[in-house]
Parts: structure tokens; sequence; C-alpha cells
């Protein structure tokens, strides 16, 4: 089926016969053998694993022993993705799911029973990003005028996960293009997919433009997700949908087959809800793509593996600089991090790194280059060939939904003379200056202090970081005590320092446990989801 969680169009008709054929067509990849979502297939038995709480180790270690298989743990994921996402609390995150999903999760388990296992990811299941493209599906950044535009393979960090042995098993909505459609779109929106909702609130925004990503994670509707990032779209989901997300230096993932926004800032990364999936996913993404070549760059630590760094030591002696002071319950919960911190042995340090003044974006110039690019690499019969394309198609279906809150951005990058030399003189001028300058605000902080990192609260790290084009990973530090909305905190480092982030990510959280999951911070919205016998309180 190319369409699940779909948010059809707005013809009511349409809709209903399309959520008609979608249902119809999941429930035979999930078989008639499912009896409720809590049961496995084929076998009429409870599932034997938390799907909520269960990360990489637990699965790996449930089908080396053949409490389950792939088969079986796929099928689970898309129940969970038919109780969640399509039905229930609507959490509208999936926005596709891909046919041969089942077929894959086969193919993992007879290579098992031959006994090879390529490693940590072989047999999960990966929810990737609508900006993606997956053989077989189309890569649409949300908007209804790429609905039907397909690649002709996959994007390189497909075949990356692939060959680790993962097993894709959809597509998540996402803020259209990325949050580069226009101003003031609400994050999570996409004509095409709807509005994603936040499990642990819905109240509160998923965060962008990662935000399928994010709550898909967030909910176990697969164990890991993917999203990308040009300035701050894996970590504000992440820590708005308690998370652990990794923005890798640019470079480190491929972004061949990635609709983009701008190739001097984006990456591809893991969203994840536990620190050791997050290393083991990064561990596969990565990879020299010669398609991509400032992947290249990156040759120092391709094939690293980046669970080996993982200690519960890694904090001691070392020095992190604290460049946020937030007030209230976030503050609160920052400082018990902060303690927590001191605890492992590292010395906490008060910093300052300016984050203000920098130059002009350049993110309206490289759009239209890097989208028409892309465009131009996929097949003949693409229904949209450059940016102008896009942006003519979208006023004239504007009476579907196509620019509900309008296309400013589109529309100002399409304007972009590429070919004026003194356009493209201001643009490199302001790429290199941002570039250097957000280096040597983070590098020279990290040198005066002699520090191994720097923390922020929440995502507070990813506007530099993005010029920069260093990594960051975020981590859960706790719940507001007034509504239980997420909180988190981001580590900062110069280049190539992943494996360092990860390992004093890992020593907090396995300190902290501070992580819960969103039926527990939040029982009333997945209350009445159809996993058990509904109870007389809720709706038929």
């Amino acid at each position: 089926m190319h369409r699940s969680a779909v948010s059809p169009r707005s013809r009511p008709g349409l809709r209903v016969a399309l959520l008609a054929t979608v249902l119809a067509s999941v429930a035979a990849v999930v078989t008639a053998s499912l009896g409720t979502p809590t049961e496995a297939t084929g076998r009429h038995r409870p599932f034997p694993l938390d799907l909520e709480r269960a990360g990489i180790p637990q699965l790996q270690t449930a089908l080396a022993t053949r409490r389950i298989t792939s088969e079986e743990l796929v099928e689970a994921y898309l129940a969970r993705i038919r109780t969640l996402n399509s039905n229930g609390p609507g959490l509208n995150a999936v926005r596709v799911v891909a046919r041969d999903a089942v077929a894959q999760a086969r193919q993992a388990d007879q290579e098992r029973r031959k006994g090879r296992v390529r490693g940590p990811m072989h047999g999960i299941p990966v929810l990737v990003k609508d900006n993606i493209d997956v053989k077989g599906l189309p890569t649409t950044a949300g908007a209804l005028a790429l609905e039907n535009s397909r690649p002709a393979g996959d994007a390189f960090l497909v075949t990356r996960l692939r060959a680790a042995g993962a097993v894709i098993i959809g597509k998540t909505n996402l803020t259209e293009f990325a949050n580069f459609t226009t101003n003031g779109m609400p994050s999570g929106y996409s004509g095409l997919g709807g509005q994603v909702l936040n499990p642990y609130d819905v109240s509160q925004a998923p965060s962008g433009s990662s935000s399928g990503s994010g709550a898909a994670a967030a909910a176990a509707l697969a164990t890991v997700t993917i999203g990308t990032e040009t300035s701050g779209s894996i970590l504000s989901p992440s820590a708005a949908n308690s998370l652990v997300g990794v923005k890798p230096t640019v470079g480190l993932v491929s972004r061949t087959g990635v609709v983009p926004i701008a190739a001097s800032q984006d990456t591809a990364g893991p969203m994840t809800r536990t620190v050791y999936d997050a290393a083991a996913l990064l561990t596969a993404l990565t990879g020299v793509d010669p398609a991509d070549p400032v992947t290249g760059t990156s040759a120092g630590v391709v094939g690293t593996d980046y669970t080996s760094a993982l200690s519960t030591t890694a904090l001691a002696g070392k020095r992190i600089g604290v460049a946020s002071s937030p007030t209230g319950n976030q503050g609160v919960l920052f400082t018990e991090a902060l303690d927590v911190l001191r605890a492992q042995g590292a010395t906490v340090v008060p910093v300052t790194v300016n984050t203000g003044g920098m130059p002009p974006s350049i993110l309206t110039y490289e759009f239209k280059r890097d989208l028409n690019a892309y465009l131009a690499r996929l097949p003949r019969d693409a229904p949209m060939r450059t940016l102008d394309d896009v942006v003519r198609w979208n006023l004239a279906h504007a009476d579907e939904g196509s620019v509900k809150f309008g296309q400013t951005q589109l529309v100002a990058s399409n304007e972009v003379d590429l070919t004026d030399p003194a356009a493209r003189a201001e643009y490199e001028t302001n790429r290199n200056t941002g570039i250097s300058t957000a280096r040597e605000r983070i590098d020279s902080v990290l040198t005066a202090e002699n520090l191994d990192a720097i923390v922020f609260v929440g995502s507070g790290s990813a506007g530099i970081g993005a010029r920069a084009q260093y990594p960051s990973v975020a981590v859960p530090i706790g719940y507001d005590p007034s509504n239980g909305r997420p909180v988190g905190m981001s580590f900062l480092g110069t280049a190539w320092t992943e494996a360092d982030l990860l390992a004093l990510a890992y020593d907090y959280e396995q300190a902290s446990l501070r992580w819960r999951p969103p039926s527990q911070v939040n029982p009333s919205l997945f209350r009445c989801a159809d996993f058990a016998d509904r109870t007389t309180s809720c709706a038929p």
C-alpha cells in the first residue's frame, strides 16, 4: 500500500473512501490472526515484550532466543500504528507503510536462521522521515505537489540501513518541506499528511520538522526513527517528545536521496528512546558516498562502532560547560541534571556562547539550488522538476489545501536568481563567514575552559551548532511537574565528536533514569486505545 495513516485531501467522500481502503490494506498486511493488538501474530498469545520500553538490546535478545521473530515484531509495530496512529489517539505520525515490510522481516528471519546476523540493527523495524527516498514509496516532504513523486531507488542512508539488516517499515509525517514552506506553519503540519500530535501532550507542538519521527519514536510505532536537521529539526522534536536525538557533524551521514533545504547545514540522524539505540543506529547510517562529496571528510571516523564508546564512567574527570540558565520548573530539572553530571565525576563550568549577531541565513539561496538538484535526479515522469513547478502547482491547487498557511518561504527562494554573480558572491560570503564565526565561538569556549562538551537546556545548541556544522546529542532530563511536558538537554561538541557526546549522554542517562513512556506521563491519551477490551467509560 502506498498510503497508510494519511490525511487525504479535504473532500469528505474521498477521505472516507481512502480511509476504508487504507484500513483494509493494513488489515491484510497484519493478517487476520491478530485478535487485539496486544496479541502476537499467528500464535494467539500476548506479545512477550513491552514495545513501549523495549530497545534494540532487548529485541535482539528475544530474536536470538527465538522468543519472537522479526516478522512478528514488524506485525506488532504495524498493529501499534493501526491502533495509535490511524485509530485511537490518531497521532498521525506515520504517513505511509511499506507494503513489503513483512517480507523484509521474513528475509531477516531467514538470514538469522542461517546464522547470518549483520549486527544490532538486524531485523529491527525503522521508520524514516518522508523526505528520504525509499524505493517503491513516494518521497513527498509532506507536500501535495509531491504526492506521486517516486524516486528511482533508495537514499544512500537507506542502503546503509538495509545493509545493516534493518527493516524499513514506512515513513513519518513532517512539517511540510522540513518547515521551509512558509512563516507561521504549525510544527508537524503538512498539506499531505495533516497534523502530527505530541503523545506526551497533544495541546503542545510535536516540534519540527521531524515531528512525525519524534512522535512515532515516542509512541513506539517502530524501534527507532530517522529525522533530518537543518537547524533544530532533530534536536527540537527530540526534546519535545522525550527522545535521544543525534544531529551529526555535516558529512557524517550522506544526504543523497534526501529532499534538501541547504547542503551547508543538512544532515539526517537518529531519533530514539535510548542512547544505546541512537548509537547503534548512527553506526549503521555512516559511510562515504561518492555522490555526496562532503562525506569524504568523514573518512577518519567511518566504521566507528558508536556503541563501543558507551560507558557508565564517561563523565568521570570531564569538564562540561553550561551555556543555559533556565528558570521555573525547567530550571529545577536542568539543575538536577547538572547535579547528576557532578555526581558522575564531571566538573561543571558556567560558560557563555555567543549565539547572536551571526551573518544572514543562507537557507533561502541554497534551498532553490539544492531542491532543483534533487528534483533533477528523479525519473523523467516525476510530477515536479523545479521549485518553480512546486510554487505554481500550489497556487493552482490552493482549494485542495496545498497552501493552507501560505508559501512565503518557497516563493522567496524561488525568486532568487542563481545566475546573478552578485547574489552568489553575497551568499558565499555569508555562508563562509557563518561557518567560521560559529566554529570560532564554539571552539574558543571549548579551548579556553578546557571543556569536553557544552550543555544547553532543550535544543539550545541547535542554531549555533547548525551554522558550525558541529554535532549535538539531545537526551531527556525529566517532565515538568505542572503539566508533564518533557524537558531535555543537549550536548554540543566540535566536529566528529559524536562518540564522545554519546558516551557522555549515556553515562547521564544510565545514572539519572529519567525517561518515562508517554502512556505513563499522559495516560488519558492511551486509556481508550484498543490494546485490550474498552472500558465502559470509553466511547464506542
